[in-house]
């Protein structure tokens, strides 16, 4: 059966600002049927996906450019892991970490990479498109029962699945983490490889200085050497070849590429091909 999902962005919808375009030239409301509204609470339009017939009259009618129509052929094979919120991004299927690999994950923006790394990390929990209620952690389980990720998730919840994260925003990282780099290194080091780390990503001569006076792509390195350091099962790393130029790209995914020989599951989210081969 065909499907389709109706996305609104809260940042562009201003109907204050428009004619309500999307209401007034929506066939199905001019037929009579209540497809498209303003929700006054949410303050935006809202978009009855069962009755939308993906005619995107809306979308061309937009002045904000703030609706996108996606039809499918048919209902996804995969469940919704996630949903932000009503007629809001929707994320179906998650990457899998297998031990003695690296997974190399690839995408455009807002293809909904980082959520799945932050689902996969355990800072997000996901709601199984679930809006209305609080979806619990048996209720998870039970959606990846007979799947690879039920193994994942339930280690994870349970405490026994260690992941180490490495964010996409490091800029974040230098409000974070307070003191010189060499002392960060050495509180980070659970498993006694600072040496061999700041050797691969030349952090030596950043030992006495303050994360607060470090650049972009001092802090990536940074950022890779601290998740490298942990003991972890799993390690996520979103984007490590930002602010980095093309012969420590290199130097980085030689690195994170040694993970894997100690049968360790690594995954990758880049935008850069040549890195991620």
């Amino acid at each position: 059966m065909p499907a389709r999902i109706a996305v609104v962005d809260p940042e562009r919808c201003r109907p204050k600002d428009c004619n309500l375009e999307c209401v007034r030239f929506c066939p199905i409301v001019r037929a009579g049927q209540r497809i498209v509204y303003v929700d006054p609470e949410l303050g935006r339009a809202i978009i009855d996906e069962a009755g939308c017939i993906g005619c995107n009259i809306c979308v061309k009618k937009c002045p904000f450019r703030a609706i996108s129509i996606v039809n499918f052929p048919e209902e996804p094979r995969v469940g919704c892991v996630h949903q932000y919120g009503l007629n809001q991004f929707r994320l179906y299927g998650l990457p899998i970490a297998k031990p003695r690999a690296v997974l190399g994950v690839v995408g455009i923006n807002g293809a909904g990479k980082t959520t799945a790394l932050n689902i996969l990390s355990g800072r997000l929990k996901p709601n199984l498109g679930i809006l209305d209620r609080e979806v619990g952690v048996d209720e998870i389980l039970r959606a990846f029962r007979g799947t690879e990720l039920y193994n994942h998730f339930k280690g994870l919840y349970d405490g026994r699945v260690k992941v180490s994260y490495k964010p996409q925003n490091i800029l974040a990282l230098a409000k974070g983490l307070k003191g010189s780099v060499g002392a960060i290194l050495r509180v980070a080091d659970e498993r006694g490889l600072m040496d061999h780390v700041s050797e691969k990503l030349q952090l030596r001569h950043l030992y006495d200085r303050r994360v607060s006076k470090l650049s972009g792509g001092e802090l990536q390195r940074l950022a890779i050497a601290i998740v490298y350091l942990r003991d972890a099962d799993i390690y996520l790393f979103d984007e490590p070849s930002s602010h980095l130029d093309v012969y420590q790209r290199v130097r980085a995914a030689r690195l994170i590429r040694e993970l894997k020989e100690d049968g360790r599951a690594v995954v990758v989210v880049e935008h850069d091909l040549a890195v991620l081969d």
